[in-house]
Order: structure tokens, then sequence, then C-alpha cells
């Protein structure tokens, strides 16, 4: 008698389901990350933006709801930012929480907060 070389059908079948089960979750979490990133790298880029400077915190909201709407990123939305005057400047707080469906009842909720400071003169 031989001994058995490789998996068996079973151990393929377990191998298969777990990665299967990580690639769906990878399809549904890693867009919500993509979108993170966009927004972490608006607000980098709004530090150092001349042209937001002295704007009130209405406009400043609006100039940032109108460059993530240009980046594609539809879940934070105006009531997901805060502006609080400083001294000499405007500390703004983006945080937001997006939640989706991966199978079944099982849902995902991820946290995510960004903050930068814009000179108010």
């Amino acid at each position: 008698m031989k001994k058995q070389k490789g998996l068996t059908l079973i151990s393929w079948l377990a191998i298969l389901a777990v990665v299967l089960f990580n690639a769906i979750i990878a399809l549904n979490v890693v867009p919500v990350y993509i979108n993170d990133h966009s927004v972490k790298t608006m607000m980098k880029n709004l530090q150092m933006d001349s042209t937001v400077r002295g704007k009130t915190p209405k406009k400043l909201k609006e100039i940032i709801t109108k460059r993530l709407r240009v980046n594609n990123v539809y879940s934070v939305t105006a009531e997901h930012i805060t502006i609080k005057k400083d001294r000499n400047d405007y500390l703004i707080t983006i945080e937001y929480q997006p939640r989706g469906k991966l199978i079944g009842s099982l849902d995902y909720i991820v946290d995510f907060k960004h903050e930068a400071r814009v000179p108010a003169n």
C-alpha cells in the first residue's frame, strides 16, 4: 500500500471555503479603505491649499463636499464635517462610519477620523 501524498478532497474544500470567505470580505471592505484614502489625501491637500485661506466655515464645508464628490466619495456628507475656530485657524474634522453587509446578517462597521488645520486669515 502506498502512503497518501497531498490533500484529500475534504481538505481542499475546507481551504477553498476559507479562501472564498476572505475574498468576500476583501471585496466588500477594500473599497471602503480606498475611499478613506481619498478623504485622507483631500484633507492633506486642503492644509496646503492657499485658495481656502480666509474662507468662512460654511464655504469651507462646501469646498470639502465638492472635492469629495469629485473623488467619488459619497459616504461622507456635510453632517460628518465639523469646523471649529481656533486662534488663527480652523480645525476641520471629518468623522464617519461606513457600514455594509458581508454575508447574510453579517455586517461591518469601520471608524475613520481625519483632521486638518486651515488658516483663518
